[in-house]
């Protein structure tokens, strides 16, 4: 018999945790953003091939003393093409780098052929070696990234107006003052 009562305790039991588990998870300050193992720590190695005759960033690209953003992006990503014109917007305040993840260079560079092409450098992960250093989990993604190579903030998804006001700005002062 004490068995069968065991048994029949688990499953409500079972509710009531993962009830709880949804509970503090949708009362957490910023139920969108996703966790990052980035921020606060140095930027990772930059690990990129020249993408046709654009100008390569490097490791002393990211410690040059001022903030930057490095961005995340690819041709096939429809998000991509979507935050393309608040990219071009940030790039007249501080340098944008990119990174063309997995994609083909002749499919990018007519990317940035049509849509303009807003950064200061640009470099090609076609393995995608850089984007697991950096803990990338898809395209867009960006970074704010302190004079001295310090990942500010990373967000992960398409910037939008919103975004670039409550969250990519206040990171980049954070990253001015550090």
């Amino acid at each position: 018999m004490g068995k069968i009562r065991i048994f029949m305790l688990l499953p409500p039991l079972i509710f009531a945790a993962i009830a709880a588990l949804f509970f503090f998870g949708n009362i957490r300050e910023d139920r969108d953003s996703l966790p990052s193992a980035r921020e606060g720590q140095p930027a990772p190695p930059v690990v990129v091939t020249q993408l046709g005759d654009k100008a390569v960033f490097d490791d002393d690209s990211l410690r040059s003393g001022e903030v930057k953003l490095v961005n995340f992006w690819a041709s096939w990503c429809a998000p991509c093409r979507a935050e393309h014109p608040l990219l071009e917007e940030l790039a007249e305040e501080v340098p944008v780098f990119g990174v063309n993840y997995r994609d083909q260079p002749d499919r990018a560079l007519d990317f940035l052929d049509e849509l303009g092409d807003p950064f200061a450098g640009i470099g090609a992960d076609t393995a995608g070696r850089m984007g697991l250093d950096w803990g990338l989990y898809g395209v867009p993604e960006t970074y704010v990234v302190a004079g001295d190579g310090t990942v500010i903030l990373r967000f992960a998804g398409p910037i939008t107006r919103e975004i670039v006001a409550n969250r990519i700005r206040p990171a980049m002062e954070r990253a001015a003052a550090h």
